[in-house]
Order: structure tokens, then C-alpha cells, then sequence
């Protein structure tokens, strides 16, 4: 059963705005601008922008960087009671990471209907079938987050 926690909207934008500010770090840089945060006990622990292309490395994923930050941060792979902000729907390869951190709760801003895997293609962060599972937030700052992804794409295109 996934449990209850108080959510802060002034706290989930503020969080989010920063997980923005790492996706426009990542199109500056040539990526996909996706960007994440770690948040534990009103601190960020950890921060990720999409680096797939600079590392030549799939699971540079903007989640999966911030989770590695968080984690060195704490000295721990368990993120017990911490948050992960993420301007798109996490993948299952990102909800993945995010079960084994033993994160609390994910929140993200746009839906992803081709890849997301907390709500949109399947919902593995509630899944009872797994060890762990997270609180999910959806549709924080949505429209900021999904502005980013289509104007890219669309710069792509043209």
C-alpha cells in the first residue's frame, strides 16, 4: 500500500524550477533537456541533467544522476525519505532506480505517454509486487516542463 505524506505545492514548484534549471543546463549542453533533483529534509542532495550523449552511457538519464549524487551524498544507496523531482514521467529503467533507492515519493512535471513508467505505460512506483514502492506526484510545473521538450524537439525538426 502506498503511504500518505503531506505535499507542499510552494515546495514541489520551488523543487521542480530547479530540476528545470538542470534540463536547460542539459540543452545548452546538446541533450534532451531533462533534469532532476534530490530532495531530503528540505535539502537538495543531488542534482542530474540528461548526459547520455556526454557520457556516451544509456542510463545517463537526469534521474539516475541525481539519485548517484544523492546517494554519495548521504554515503548510502538508501534515500529513505527522500524526494525525486523530475521534469518528465520517469522511464522503467529510472522508476527502477528510484524503488532500489528506497526514495519516498517522485514527483514529475509532463506525462510521458511513450516512455513514462509511474503512471502513463504502466505504474511500477506503486507496484505491491515489488520491494518497495513511492508516493507519486504528477503534473508539477507540467507546462514548463513539457514547453522545454517540445521547442527542443521542435528545433531538432527544422
Amino acid at each position: 500500500m502506498t503511504s500518505v505524506m503531506k505535499v507542499d505545492t510552494a515546495e514541489d514548484e520551488r523543487c521542480m524550477a530547479l530540476a528545470l534549471d538542470e534540463a536547460r543546463r542539459a540543452e545548452c549542453e546538446g541533450e534532451v533537456p531533462i533534469g532532476a533533483v534530490v530532495v531530503l529534509d528540505g535539502r537538495i542532495i543531488g542534482r542530474g541533467r540528461n548526459q547520455v550523449i556526454a557520457h556516451a552511457d544509456p542510463t545517463a538519464h537526469a534521474e539516475i544522476l541525481a539519485l548517484r549524487e544523492a546517494a554519495a551524498a548521504v554515503g548510502n544507496y538508501r534515500l529513505t525519505g527522500a524526494a525525486l523531482y523530475a521534469t518528465i514521467e520517469p522511464c522503467a529503467m529510472c522508476c527502477g532506480a528510484a524503488v532500489n533507492a528506497r526514495v519516498a515519493r517522485v514527483v514529475y512535471g509532463a506525462a510521458d505517454p511513450k516512455a513514462g513508467a509511474a503512471q502513463s505505460l504502466y505504474r511500477l512506483l506503486e507496484d505491491t509486487r515489488l520491494n518497495h514502492r513511492a508516493v507519486v506526484s504528477a503534473g508539477v510545473l507540467h507546462e514548463e516542463c513539457g514547453a522545454i521538450l517540445r521547442e527542443f524537439f521542435q528545433k531538432k525538426r527544422s
